[in-house]
Order: C-alpha cells, then structure tokens, then sequence
C-alpha cells in the first residue's frame, strides 16, 4: 500500500490522511446531538457545556506541556499544523456551533443546522483537502469541489429532516455559502446559524 496520497496541490501522507479522518469522524459525532436532545434538551445542553470546559481545561494543560492520559494522545493525533504551539478552537467552536443552534431554533431546524455542521463541513474539508483541483479566487483558496460535497451532504441531511427539496437546497447552499467563507475553525458557529436560519422558512 502506498504511503502517500497525490492530490492537485501537494503530496500527502498516510499520517496526514489519518489525522483528517480521524478529526472529522470527531467532527460527525455532533450529529449525535439532536437524537440527545430529543431525549432531554436540558441534559444535552448540560452535557455540550460539560464537554467544551472539559476540552478547554485539558487543551489549557496540553499548551501548558502537561500530558493526559488518552487525551494527550487523541488531541496529537487529530491537531492540525496550525494548531501546534497554540490552543486548538475547533472542538470549542464546534460544541457551541451545536449548543446555538439548540437554544435558538426549534427542534427540526436545530437537527438540520447540527446535522449540516457535522457532514456538511466534514465533507466539505475531506473532499475540499484531498480531491480538491479547482480553486476560483472568490473561494479565498478553498475548492469548488469541496463547496460542491458541502451543499450536497447539507442539503441530503436537510431532506432528512424536511422530506423537502426546496428546504434541502436552502439549507445546503446556506452551508456551502458560510464554508468558503475564510473564518477557519470560526466556521462551526456561524455554518449551523446560517443552515438553521434557512431551515426556519420551511417549518
């Protein structure tokens, strides 16, 4: 098997792939959130809270060069470059992305805009990384292709909730619009805000 993986920009590792998969299923779990929430909204709430302090205390003494079992090493495995010498967002950004769009849209636009955050982004990097060729300078170096997976995984996660075409397409294009804005982990709070608030035509 080869240990590289050839995309249009550069040449990637087997690491560096399985660092991505492994942050974006990290990054899918999220869809978990509407199922808790249908359960008891408070609890989850509580629970997306418990789980941002837990991340923000762990990633403060990962900074600090402290090392935890078992979360030092997920958090080494799944840390972009970007990342290294400083506090990693995404996590944080990604658990509020999900506690906004539960405190503020009712249930069925709240599943939509979660579940648009958990696949729509996570295809959006996966597809947009690795398979990534055509790059329009109004997409500020991110991929058409990548907006592409993005508009389809949210709108296919829309019509899950919807059973509504139209709502699907306002949904995926309101994530693939909020994608290639150029906010990097800033992304996960306002693609769920955008998603919800297209959803919200369609109650």
């Amino acid at each position: 098997m080869t240990d590289v993986l050839i995309s249009s920009r550069r040449i990637y590792s087997r690491r560096e792939l399985g660092s991505e998969l492994a942050r974006k299923s990290i990054h899918i779990l999220i869809a978990a959130v509407p199922a808790l929430a249908a359960l008891d909204r408070s609890n989850t709430v509580l629970l997306l809270m418990g789980g941002m302090l837990f991340y923000t205390w762990a990633e403060s003494m990962r900074f600090l060069g402290f090392t935890l079992p078992i979360i030092s090493r997920i958090t080494a495995t799944v840390a972009r470059k970007r990342d290294r010498g400083r506090f990693s967002l995404g996590p944080v950004t990604l658990g509020l992305g999900a506690l906004m769009a539960l405190l503020l849209f009712p249930p069925s636009a709240a599943a939509a805009a979660i579940y648009a955050l958990a696949f729509g982004d996570s295809a959006a990097g996966l597809v947009g990384k690795f398979l990534g060729r055509f790059r329009p300078p109004f997409l500020a170096g991110k991929s058409l292709e990548g907006s592409l997976a993005c508009f389809t995984a949210a709108g296919l996660a829309g019509f899950a909730v919807f059973y509504d075409w139209k709502a699907a397409i306002a949904i995926g294009l309101a994530s693939a619009l909020t994608d290639a804005l150029p906010f990097k982990d800033f992304d996960n709070l306002l693609m769920p805000l955008a998603a919800g608030c297209a959803a919200l035509a369609f109650l």
